[in-house]
């Protein structure tokens, strides 16, 4: 598997509990690759959670933090990197996120609502129509994941392990049809 991409970043996009950090983790062992997740390296740098960023900062200034990490990830190969939710929202990350291939793991609200309803971690679900609000931003993001190389939608009970297979099992068709990387 390690020389499928060729030494190409596998950049992971999706909404919040979609996977794309446990699965992001399988891939990299899979293609022998090293795992990055940009809200970890943002939470390093910055020596404070996410919340604590929106909550002092808001959320453009979190925003171009992502855009930092991002950019300086993009300038390594051999990544596999799981991106915050969001990072899609902003153009310029896309021409970070076209150095590699862009798999977008896609989930239902209900879904992701299902894996996220205990976790309070989560600044843009301090709602209080918690599903209402994924429904609403996932139909906000949807025509910008859709962008990606790769779509691989996403069932209940499904293992990182599994989906992670189907990402592997799927490159290929992807890499024939994209000779612009």
């Amino acid at each position: 598997m390690n020389n499928l991409l060729q030494g190409i970043n596998l950049y992971l996009i999706g909404m919040m509990g979609a996977g794309k950090t446990t699965v992001g983790r399988a891939l990299a062992s899979e293609l022998g690759y090293r795992f990055v997740d940009t809200d970890e390296v943002i939470t390093a740098s910055a020596k404070r959670n996410i919340n604590q960023i929106f909550a002092e900062e808001g959320e453009t200034a979190f925003r171009e933090l992502e855009s930092d990490v991002l950019s300086q990830v993009s300038a390594y190969t051999k990544l596999a990197v799981a991106t915050g939710g969001g990072i899609i929202l902003k153009r310029q990350n896309w021409s970070y996120l076209h150095h590699g291939l862009i798999v977008w793991l896609d989930a239902s609200a209900e879904l992701l609502y299902n894996r996220l309803k205990e976790d309070t971690t989560r600044p843009l679900l301090q709602d209080s129509n918690p599903l209402l609000k994924l429904r609403s931003i996932l139909q906000e993001r949807e025509s910008l994941y859709a962008l990606a190389d790769l779509r691989i939608t996403l069932t209940e009970g499904e293992t990182p392990e599994e989906i992670a297979q189907r990402v592997l099992t799927q490159i290929p068709s992807v890499l024939k049809k994209s000779s612009r990387k």
